[in-house]
């Protein structure tokens, strides 16, 4: 579907919903570009574009079939991106994908499984013309700034999330559960690994060494861009060596909670244990045995069980096994 195809020169719009078959008519303006955004296309709506544009076929192939890896990759002197869109939603992640073909007069996006769109970042590019004058490159870098924002939010959470868990561990919480979410959120933390990692060398290729023609000029954004990207990196990683921490910590106090338990059923089977000593060892059928025949013996037996094992009570009670 077709969202919306607009033309700008010297840093200004200067046609709205431009019909595919007349982007031509604008391209070959100097200082004149073509901004148009798709989303969810169906297979046969590239081919026009494809011939407006000029558009590399691997390209194609690739935005075609989606699921591709976040990446970067360079046709002659246009640019093909592959960024990750991803949102929370009911606590879960959604994944989606755009894909971004860049050449000296044309910005092409293509959203595919992804809800919210970028009429934000027009109207941000709209609101600086003098930036929006330096070209497609700069669009570029406004779509990947507001993809690479887009997932602070999703920091954010997640972040909220382990600290929850965490409350949820020492609190006595079921520890099956516990470490069931654990796993739940490091396998999160990898899927918005997955969308930042590959970018960081693509990216560190828009600002530094040979820079491709379209993004001279704007180094110095790519860099802003590369640092957010570095930061989220590394706030992921240092997510994930908490998560690991936490599910450590959550089988150390499983195993405290197995052994306070070994410990009070030792307690109770030495209670029980003593008194059924005593008890068999008179429990022995011969005829010959001490105290056998005195008048005392039976309470004696009973109340040398009970005091062994009232002894044996407050001895266990004071060691914390009872």
């Amino acid at each position: 579907m077709l969202v919306n195809c607009y033309a700008y020169e010297e840093g200004k719009r200067v046609a709205d919903q431009v019909h595919p078959a007349d982007i031509s008519r604008y391209i070959g303006r100097p200082e004149c570009f073509v901004w148009v955004a798709l989303k969810d296309p169906e297979p046969g709506e590239f081919g026009l574009l494809e011939q407006q544009f000029g558009l590399h076929e691997l390209a194609i192939e690739d935005a075609s079939h989606g699921h591709q890896r976040p990446k970067i990759e360079e046709y002659g002197d246009s640019l093909f991106v592959v960024l990750h869109m991803i949102e929370v939603v009911d606590n879960e992640l959604t994944v989606g994908e755009v894909d971004i073909f860049v050449g000296p007069n044309y910005i092409l996006s293509v959203r595919n499984r992804a809800e919210k769109g970028f009429a934000e970042v027009r109207a941000r590019c709209e609101r600086e013309p003098d930036l929006l004058r330096l070209g497609s490159g700069f669009v570029l870098y406004a779509l990947m700034d507001a993809v690479v924002d887009r997932y602070m939010p999703v920091m954010d959470a997640l972040d909220s999330e382990l600290e929850q868990l965490e409350g949820r561990m020492f609190s006595g919480g079921a520890a099956r559960a516990n470490i069931e979410a654990m796993y739940a959120l490091k396998q999160k933390l990898m899927v918005l690994k997955h969308a930042v990692a590959p970018l960081l060398e693509g990216v560190g290729k828009l600002y530094g060494g040979r820079v491709p023609k379209l993004c001279a000029g704007t180094q110095e954004y790519y860099r802003d861009v590369y640092d957010h990207l570095m930061r989220i990196n590394q706030s992921i990683d240092a997510l994930r060596e908490m998560v690991t921490t936490a599910l450590s910590v959550t089988l150390s106090l499983i195993t405290v909670a197995e052994n306070e338990t070994t410990k009070r059923l030792a307690s109770w089977a030495a209670l029980v244990a003593v008194p059924t000593m005593v008890a068999g060892i008179y429990g022995m059928n011969f005829k010959v045995m001490p105290e056998l025949n005195w008048s005392f013996g039976y309470p004696l037996a009973v109340a040398v069980m009970v005091v062994i094992d009232v002894v044996l009570y407050f001895r266990f009670r004071r060691a914390g096994w009872l």
